[in-house]
């Protein structure tokens, strides 16, 4: 799965791979090969991204063009 929305959004807030690896917990030639595409990203690091990034897992994997992060549950 090639997430060219992550190495847009990561570049769009001037950030390095090496911070979002930091974020992420991960190495940053592991992120790297999230970011092209080489390796399939996990879920669990999706949900820290879309969290992160305020939008939602669907439009970083290319499911949706709307960038708005979903509404919270209410509990």
């Amino acid at each position: 799965m090639y997430l060219k929305r992550l190495k847009d959004l990561r570049e769009d807030n001037d950030l390095s791979q090496k911070q979002i690896s930091e974020l992420l917990k991960i190495t940053r030639p592991q992120y790297s090969l999230y970011e092209t595409g080489k390796r399939d990203i996990p879920v669990d690091l999706l949900r820290i991204l879309a969290k992160f990034y305020n939008t939602s897992i669907d439009y970083l994997v290319g499911d949706t063009n709307i960038q708005k992060r979903y509404p919270e549950k209410q509990k």
